[in-house]
Parts: structure tokens; sequence; C-alpha cells
């Protein structure tokens, strides 16, 4: 009976070490550290070329209407983002009574301004008038849409056109992260959560063109958790607290969760972070970590970086303005454009 129960001891001993063994904790990528290595690079290729030429001088114009305090901190964020790189940036206010008519007006001065490379319009729009935000969008040049919203741009991408479009700077952001953890996209089975037009569908458009074989789930997906399964990258981006679960994910698996959702007073993502850390080998950190006050630390993490993404991000937006107008400039020269795209 003793000889039994030491037996039974030693088995449950050998299995917990061997699942203690097997276990396996995902690590965080760095967005922060991704960006200053961006960062740097972009400031080294403005020097080269400024050296080269003096009048060179990057010029992003940025639009804001009305005077919503998180946008303004964001705004302040992309104006020292381009400023650190050595870009000049100018923040254009609109009054919260600005109408369709004068927004579009000023968008369309930008446009007509040669000094001008490129612009963005700070959404969401704080005015007290009707406005179709996606026309005022629209109304901003291909060539000068740092957010790659307009259908030219998105036209592109869908086409597989990376070297002639801006890409919306969220995905292109995402796709980074992907490859600093060394895995290989091409090939890869990769599954989107989400089809916006910020967001997923851009994604999905991304990594087919950079050779993965893609699947895109919505809302009216069938088997959402076996299809995520099956992916070597899961992009979440959907917008639901904590939907994707351990068991939802392969092992091994890269995860990129762009979510942020406020549930409790505190910030998570769209995966839950806790569990798959456990079966992922690479995942991003969940939003935040501690308990926020909603009304302003919420925002304040989205629009300032307070979590690693946005400092990519924002760079992103920097870089995809920069990639064009080093182009344009140096078109007939040779030159590591590739470097610049993070497209190739």
């Amino acid at each position: 009976m003793n000889r039994c129960f030491r037996v039974l001891v030693f088995s449950r001993s050998l299995s917990t070490c061997t699942h203690l063994r097997s276990a396996r904790i995902a690590q965080v990528i760095d967005g922060k550290k991704v960006a200053s290595s961006i960062r740097q690079t972009l400031k080294e290729d403005v020097e080269r070329e400024r050296s080269r030429n003096s009048s060179f001088q990057p010029f992003l114009a940025i639009v804001q209407v009305g005077n919503r305090e998180d946008s303004n901190v964001y705004v302040r964020n992309k104006v020292k983002a381009a400023e650190q790189v050595g870009m000049k940036a100018e923040h254009i206010r609109l009054p919260n009574t600005a109408t369709q008519a004068d927004i579009v007006n000023k968008l369309e001065e930008l446009n007509n301004d040669s000094t001008v490379n490129g612009m963005l319009l700070q959404l969401p729009l704080d005015t007290t008038a009707q406005v179709d935000s996606g026309l005022c969008t629209q109304a901003i040049h291909p060539m000068k849409d740092v957010d790659g919203l307009h259908t030219d741009n998105a036209g592109k991408l869908a086409h597989g056109e990376l070297t002639h479009c801006i890409v919306p700077c969220t995905p292109r952001g995402c796709l980074e992260l992907i490859k600093h953890t060394g895995v290989e996209v091409a090939g890869k089975r990769a599954v989107v959560i989400g089809r916006s037009k910020i967001v997923g569908s851009p994604m999905s458009s991304l990594l087919m063109w950079n050779h993965a074989t893609v699947t895109t789930c919505h809302s009216k997906t069938k088997n959402l958790a076996e299809v995520c399964s099956e992916a070597d990258i899961l992009v979440a981006a959907v917008g639901k607290p904590m939907l994707v679960k351990a068991d939802w994910v392969k092992p091994g698996a890269v995860v990129i969760d762009c979510g942020i959702n406020s549930v409790d007073g505190r910030l998570v993502g769209d995966v839950d972070f806790n569990s798959v850390r456990h079966v992922a080998s690479w995942i991003t950190p969940v939003p935040g970590g501690e308990h926020f006050s909603v009304h302003m630390e919420c925002t304040h993490w989205t629009y300032t970086g307070n979590g690693d993404f946005m400092h990519l991000f924002v760079i992103q937006k920097i870089c995809a303005l920069l990639s064009y107008v080093l182009h344009d400039t140096i078109s007939s020269r040779q030159t590591d454009y590739g470097k610049l795209c993070f497209l190739t």
C-alpha cells in the first residue's frame, strides 16, 4: 500500500516536471525599441539628403477641427515626432463651427501648396456642423495622404503596388513588429480578425503581398476560434475585450493585438494576454497594465504612446511621408528605398 502510494506520488511529480519543462512563455514585442530604431534611421536619412541639398525640408501639415484634448495631445506628439527626425510640422486648427466646405477648402489649399509634402486630417472631427469625415479625407491628394485613407492608396495596396502607395500606419507598424520577431512572413498562415478600412483590411492586404496565406475574419465568420487556431500569425483588430483566448491560438504563433478597450476602469486588448502568453511565441503587450481614469487616462494612453504601439505608429506616419519625399527627391540616384518603406 505504502509502495503504491510512493509510485503514484513519483508518477505525478514526473508529470508535473514534464509539464513545467514544456511550458511556454511568449516573448513580449518591444514596440518602443523598434520605433526608436526607425526614428534614428529616418533622422540619418534626412540629414544625409540635407547634406546634399541644403534646401531639403520635408513638411507635414496636420489639420485639426475643434479642441478635443485627446486630439490636442496626439497632434503635439506627431509634431514632436516629425521634428525629432528633422522635419517641419505645422498644426493647423479650425474652429468647432467649421463646415464641410470649410474643411475641404483648407485641405484643397494645402493640396495646392507645393511646400507641403504630406498632410493628415485629425480624427474624430470635433465640430457642431454635419460633416462627412470620409468625404473630407477623400479631399486630400493621394500623394499627400499620410494616413493612407484615400481610395487611390487603398486600391493600390489591394493590388499589391506597395511602393506606389501610402499604407495606413497601424498595419504598417504591425508588419514591422512581426518582422522584428525574426519570423519569416512568407509562406505563413495568417489570420486577421477585423476588416476595418483603417486596420483590418489593409493588414490583410499587407500580409498577403508579403506572401502570407491570409484569412480575414469578421462578425459573420463561422467557427472563429477554429480558424484562429490555424494561424502562424494572428492579428486581432476587432474591438472586443479579451476575445482571443489561449485555446484560440496555435502553439508558437505570433500574436499582434491592436485592440484598445476599457473594462472596469482599465485598458485591455482584444487578446487575453495572461492566458495567450503561455501559448504564443511572441505577443504584443497588454495596453496600460494598470487602472486608469477612463475619462482622461484612457485617451492619454491611446494618443500619447503610454503603450508601446503608439510610439511605433506615430513614427510610421512620419516614415510614410518621408519614404515618399525621399523617393521623389532622389529617384534619379540609387537608394535603399526598401529600408524606408519597410515593405520589401
